[in-house]
């Protein structure tokens, strides 16, 4: 379901002038648990008074933070557009909501709504800015284990050799699936759901999907750990970039900001990562990628490949 409803701009955000008709700018990993990162929430703001921002998950590991950042961004931005990653869907041993798995998402997505932040629940917005019409649509797809390190055939043995290297998400401690049972099987239900759901958007409608994961295998084939693309992504989705005419697909969770292209289609990774990995980098940390109108640059971006914890923690 698509709404092409016009969305009024009525909060007092701070703006340059400029004339730019709006942009449709993204980011994901903001991490404010990291003071550093919480500074660079704060610095955020619209150029112009109709910029939609894309936050494709991993704001914070508890609500109240979660809270935070998109009250903040909520009332800066014309409209805020929020995917959930792994760490939103922790299970914390620091956050007073202990609830898990599907309650715990669902309890995110009120928290959105009472802010009107646009989820994956929701009527997909049509971005009619420049570089528009697109359909915005927000997912929530989680992963299934079958981006399988080299070798191996099933997800035991995936495990089995991710073990043996000490290279293991903390989803497998912290991110519960209740009551699915296992995250594959929860997995397995939002695609299918989120399927049903992108065929209704019109034929003629290009598509931004938002997701916390890549919709293809590709951007993992730099992780300098690369069993680590096991908690990447889902085969499921992997002609969807093509089936659902995608403009551009935007994603996180990998902390490799940067520009790719796969069979014609642009994937943007927009996360900003932790300090110790954004630091180094010679760009001003915390930018917001601008999705539309397309911004004429591409390549590799920040530091060299690497996972370092991986939009969602290694322990080793």
């Amino acid at each position: 379901m698509c709404s092409r409803v016009p969305i009024r701009c009525s909060k007092g955000a701070r703006v340059e002038p400029t004339d730019v008709r709006g942009q449709l700018l993204a980011i994901s990993d903001l991490h404010i648990g990291y003071p550093q990162n919480r500074a660079l929430v704060e610095r955020m703001h619209p150029t112009t008074g109709e910029d939609w921002l894309l936050v494709a998950g991993d704001v914070a590991e508890t609500v109240a933070d979660i809270r935070w950042a998109l009250e903040l961004l909520a009332g800066r931005f014309c409209k805020v557009i929020w995917a959930p990653g792994n760490h939103e869907l922790w299970t914390h041993k620091n956050d007073s909501v202990t609830l898990r798995g599907v309650e715990r998402y669902e309890h995110l997505v009120a928290v959105c709504r009472e802010l009107d932040v646009i989820t994956p629940e929701d009527p997909y917005p049509v971005w009619e800015g420049p570089g528009g019409p697109v359909a915005v649509a927000p997912l929530f797809l989680l992963y299934d284990y079958s981006f399988l390190p080299q070798g191996c055939t099933t997800k035991e043995q995936g495990l089995a050799y991710a073990h043996g290297t000490g290279i293991v998400c903390t989803d497998e401690f912290l991110l519960h699936s209740d009551p699915y049972p296992s995250r594959e099987a929860w997995c397995r239900a939002r695609v299918a759901e989120t399927e049903r759901r992108l065929e209704e958007i019109p034929g003629d409608l290009a598509t931004v999907p938002v997701n916390h994961y890549p919709l293809d295998r590709h951007p993992t084939d730099i992780l300098r750990h690369p069993e680590f693309a096991m908690w990447c992504g889902t085969d499921l989705t992997a002609n969807w970039h093509r089936r659902f005419r995608v403009a551009c697909m935007v994603y996180g969770h990998l902390h490799i900001p940067r520009t790719t292209h796969h069979e014609g289609v642009r994937f943007e990774e927009v996360s900003v990562g932790y300090p110790r990995e954004w630091g180094p980098r010679p760009e001003r940390p915390g930018r917001l990628r601008r999705i539309l109108p397309m911004e004429v640059r591409e390549g590799v971006r920040g530091s060299a490949p690497g996972v370092g914890r991986g939009g969602g923690g290694v322990r080793r």
